[in-house]
């Protein structure tokens, strides 16, 4: 069976959650990632974004709808046990251990599999070449951009099969900006499938098979990357403000 022909690796159907009793941010929300894609969700400030990754990784409550891998009802599981699944997440901000080294934190990232220490890390820094050099070095004492990357490779050292990216370019300069995305494709021409959350609405389309426009916490338009950073009404009314300056 070819990777097109087997079922998501993820599926978020009518996803309503919030952080508030009685406050919906998600209202109704849907999103599919199928065996090796890489997918995008836009939208602007406040459409649910982050909201919808910390929902699929169990960090907010679903209040209805589902979440499933695989076909497995996940819903309102633990975050750990969605990484013994196979699923790595990396947040947008406290990414990293910042008293810890770069070795001490990708020891963090296998910590169900303490045994796959050496293979996996010669497999995140091949990657991330600069780790090997600073394996030593604090976390705390890196650039954003390089704590940024030391967050991804650390999410990778249990080898997931889809990996959740929440706004991992917010804050970079850049040209940190194009080494993470760099990343991101990289990681995905390896097999892992990516959801990722991005503010760099252009670049985001740019590298994604397909793409989700999010609005008020509902799917406003969906399509591949390529047909949504050309669609006339996305440019009009996300395109032109989200990334105006790309």
């Amino acid at each position: 069976m070819s990777a097109n022909e087997e079922g998501p690796v993820l599926v978020a159907d009518e996803i309503v959650a919030g952080y508030l009793a009685g406050v919906d941010v998600l209202r109704g929300c849907n999103i599919e990632v199928r065996p090796g894609e890489l997918v995008g969700v836009i939208g602007p400030n406040g459409a649910g974004k982050s909201t919808l990754i910390k929902t699929v990784f169990g960090l907010l409550r679903v209040r209805t709808g589902a979440v499933r891998l695989h076909g497995e009802d996940v819903t309102n599981r633990p975050a750990h046990q969605l990484v013994s699944r196979g699923v790595g997440y990396v947040p947008q901000l406290q990414n990293v251990f910042p008293a810890l080294t770069v070795e001490e934190n990708l020891r963090m990232g296998c910590y169900l599999r303490p045994k796959a220490f050496d293979r996996r890390t010669g497999a995140v820094e091949e990657l991330f070449p600069l780790l090997a050099q600073r394996r030593k070095q604090k976390a705390g004492s890196m650039s954003g951009g390089e704590r940024q990357m030391l967050a991804m490779a650390r999410a990778l050292m249990m080898e997931p099969e889809l990996l959740l990216l929440d706004e991992p370019s917010a804050g970079l300069s850049p040209i940190h900006q194009d080494h993470v995305f760099e990343r991101v494709k990289e990681i995905n021409d390896a097999g892992v499938a990516v959801l990722m959350v991005e503010q760099n609405a252009r670049r985001c389309l740019q590298i994604c098979d397909r793409g989700y426009v999010l609005d008020q916490g509902r799917n406003a338009y969906t399509g591949t990357g390529m047909s949504l950073l050309h669609d006339e009404k996305v440019i009009e009314l996300y395109l032109g403000t989200l990334a105006r300056v790309r």
